[in-house]
């Protein structure tokens, strides 16, 4: 495997870290800061990331993989039911777990809920204070010492990952708490998502971007088409599906601008991730009930709940 002979295998470590936290606690943009890449969608929106994406690190002879789970919520819908499962999923397979808090927000219900269910978990826990530039001192340490009272976390790092502020000490720390053993990824790799997944979900990203209110939720995104051209540039075919047709008329815009604007955003962060140029065409249909259609659910990488 391409990067892992240039160590012994006594010497080399990799292991799986779960991230989990409540809603845009910030796990999104802590992935994409300790891969150095994007590989997982990132909006001021709750409730953006509905699989399990797998980012790839590297620390000295260290592979670190990322397990960036859906926000662990209450669920209301089936959807949620499913994200939410896929989370805990996530945590329960990894070698070590670190829950991501919202520092302005501390120990709400939804995070203490959290806290109740790792207690109950046998992995090892890291506790990761997040955006600790907007709140005072003082208030972190109470924050800290809260939090360790109801969960025995090993180590607790106070970091702002939208500016890297202690994401190096984590990711240091991290490496040494792998397991010794070979590394399960090439070098160079940086997620084991699948392009095609990988360009549904940046389309997905610029859609909550450009629209607001409820629209993004009751939506999805399919790569229909990812076919390489003769000139080394991809013809990327896309669906949005949506539940009404009033909604389709919403991801169109007047004049089909909208849909321009999106596909425009999207377009480029997806060459940027395939490393090609890349002609993206999106398609808007409307499929009721999308949310019941367990197809639509083995697409996401999610178990369809029953019931």
């Amino acid at each position: 495997m391409s990067g892992s002979q240039d160590f012994l295998p006594e010497q080399t470590r990799c292991g799986f870290v779960a991230l989990v936290g409540a809603p845009n606690a910030g796990k999104s943009t802590l992935l994409n800061a300790m891969v150095g890449a994007k590989v997982s969608i990132v909006s001021r929106k709750v409730q953006t990331t509905r699989v399990i994406v797998r980012g790839i690190a590297l620390a000295g002879a260290a592979q670190i993989v990322f397990v960036d789970t859906p926000g662990i919520f209450s669920p209301k819908r089936r959807l949620d039911r499913a994200m939410v499962a896929s989370a805990w999923g996530g945590a329960t397979d990894a070698d070590l777990i670190c829950l991501l808090v919202d520092a302005r927000k501390g120990i709400d219900d939804e995070t203490g809920a959290i806290l109740d269910r790792l207690s109950e978990l046998r992995q090892p826990k890291f506790l990761l204070l997040n955006k600790i530039d907007t709140v005072a001192r003082s208030g972190l340490l109470a924050l800290a010492a809260a939090a360790n009272d109801r969960v025995a976390f090993e180590r607790t790092f106070m970091i702002a990952a939208i500016n890297g502020d202690g994401v190096d000490d984590l990711k240091a720390a991290l490496a040494e708490r792998m397991p010794q053993g070979p590394w399960h990824y090439p070098e160079d790799q940086v997620s084991d998502a699948p392009l095609r997944q990988l360009a549904a979900e940046i389309t997905r990203e610029k859609m909550f971007e450009r629209l607001h209110d409820e629209l993004p939720y009751a939506s999805t995104v399919e790569t229909d088409l990812w076919k390489e051209q003769k000139d080394g540039s991809v013809r990327i075919e896309q669906t949005i599906f949506v539940e009404r047709e009033s909604q389709r008329k919403i991801v169109l815009g007047k004049a089909g601008q909208t849909i321009k604007a999106i596909g425009a955003a999207a377009r480029a962060d997806i060459a940027e991730a395939a490393e090609a140029k890349v002609h993206l065409f999106l398609f808007v249909k409307v499929r009721e009930n999308w949310g019941d259609d367990p197809a639509r659910y083995r697409e996401m990488g999610l178990d369809f709940p029953r019931g």
